[in-house]
C-alpha cells in the first residue's frame, strides 16, 4: 500500500495550501458512504472528482455505472495469489508448485459479495483459463506450458477492474528454455489497458511482484514508477 500512503501523506503535508483540501476530503467521505459510490452532479462536486481522480485517491467503481470507489476504501481488500508464493520466494518449492490458478480464482470469487459472483465468474476463462490460451494472448510460441500463476490486487487501469475493483494479471515464463527463459509480469484492467515489467530472471520479477503487492491499491499509471510499461 505504499503508493496509497505516499500520496496520503502528501496530501497531509499540502492540505493548508489545498484551498479545496476540506471540501475534497466531504466528496471522498460522501463516496465511501453512498451504495453505489456517488455524489452530485453539480459543477462544484465535478472539479472535487476532477481534482481527486488526478490525485489517485478514487477511481470509477467498476461495479456501479457511474459510481466511484475511493483507494482508501479498496486498501482493506485483500490480496490473490498462490497461497504458497512465500514458499516460492524462500526457494523451498519449484514454480511447478505453486497453488493452481483456478483454486486463486475461487477464492477471490467467493470473497465478493453474492451478487457479484455470476458476473466475476464471466471472466474465468480470460483470468484464469488454461496455461496455454494465455501464453497465446500473449504471444509466446512454446513446446511445454511455461510457469504462470495469478495474481488479483485492487485497483483500476484506463478502464475499471473485474467486479470487486480488481486488476488482474500473472507471473509467467516466456519462453520454451525452463532454464533460460525471461519471466514477465502483466496486469490488466477489465478492458484493454495493459502494464507489464519484463526481466530475465524469476528471482527480479518475483521480488518486482512483492513491490506490487504491497503499493496496492493503484491506478495502473502508477506503476510507471515501478519500471512498468503500459499499453
Amino acid at each position: 500500500m505504499d503508493l496509497v500512503f505516499a500520496d496520503l501523506a502528501g496530501q497531509c503535508r499540502g492540505m493548508s495550501h489545498n484551498p479545496h483540501a476540506n471540501f475534497d476530503q466531504t466528496v471522498i467521505e460522501m463516496i465511501e458512504h453512498s451504495p453505489v459510490g456517488a455524489v452530485p452532479v453539480t459543477p462544484a462536486y465535478q472539479d472535487a472528482l476532477k481534482r481527486i481522480y488526478a490525485a489517485n485517491r478514487a477511481y470509477a467503481n467498476a461495479d456501479h455505472k457511474d459510481g466511484h470507489v475511493t483507494a482508501r476504501s479498496l486498501a482493506a481488500l485483500p490480496l490473490f495469489h498462490a497461497g504458497n508464493l512465500t514458499e516460492l520466494l524462500a526457494g523451498q518449492i519449484a514454480p511447478e508448485a505453486l497453488e493452481a490458478n483456478s483454486r486463486i480464482f475461487d477464492r477471490y470469487v467467493q470473497s465478493l459479495p453474492a451478487a457479484r459472483r455470476a458476473k466475476a465468474e464471466s471472466y474465468r476463462l480470460t483470468v484464469a483459463g488454461r496455461v496455454a490460451h494465455h501464453r497465446a494472448k500473449h504471444g509466446i510460441a512454446a513446446a511445454h506450458d511455461p510457469v504462470h500463476t495469478l495474481i488479483l490486487v485492487p485497483g483500476t487501469g484506463p478502464h475499471p477492474g473485474l467486479p470487486g475493483n480488481y486488476l488482474y494479471g500473472s507471473v509467467f515464463q516466456v519462453g520454451a528454455d525452463a532454464a533460460s527463459s525471461p519471466w514477465g509480469l502483466y496486469l490488466h484492467d477489465s478492458d484493454d489497458g495493459a502494464a507489464r515489467f519484463d526481466a530475465p530472471t524469476m528471482a527480479e520479477v518475483l521480488t518486482k511482484l512483492q513491490e506490487v503487492l504491497e503499493s496496492a491499491p493503484f491506478n495502473m499509471n502508477e506503476l510507471e514508477t515501478l519500471g512498468f510499461r503500459l499499453n
